[in-house]
């Protein structure tokens, strides 16, 4: 697919259609990749996706405890003054 460059302020970008956005799942930002002399859009996934669903999951199984104690549980901060 060939797409025009298009002047934007003192910049310039690239228009992508619609129907690309759409089957790309691009919504407001992309990854550029420089690689042999070629630019490749990645489409930037949320990093964090469904974990609000998984913690709720994990706390409803009891899975959400602490493996180890707190560091500090034994510590006498006082000497640090």
């Amino acid at each position: 697919m060939e797409v025009s460059i298009i002047q934007i302020g003192n910049s310039k970008g690239l228009r992508l259609p619609k129907s690309i956005l759409d089957r790309y799942n691009i919504k407001d930002k992309v990854e550029l990749i420089f690689e042999e002399g070629q630019i490749i859009l990645k489409p930037v996934e949320q990093p964090r996706k469904g974990w609000d669903k998984a913690f709720k999951k994990m706390h409803e199984k009891g899975d959400d405890q602490l493996l180890l104690n707190d560091v500090f549980d034994d510590e006498n901060f006082e000497e640090w003054k």
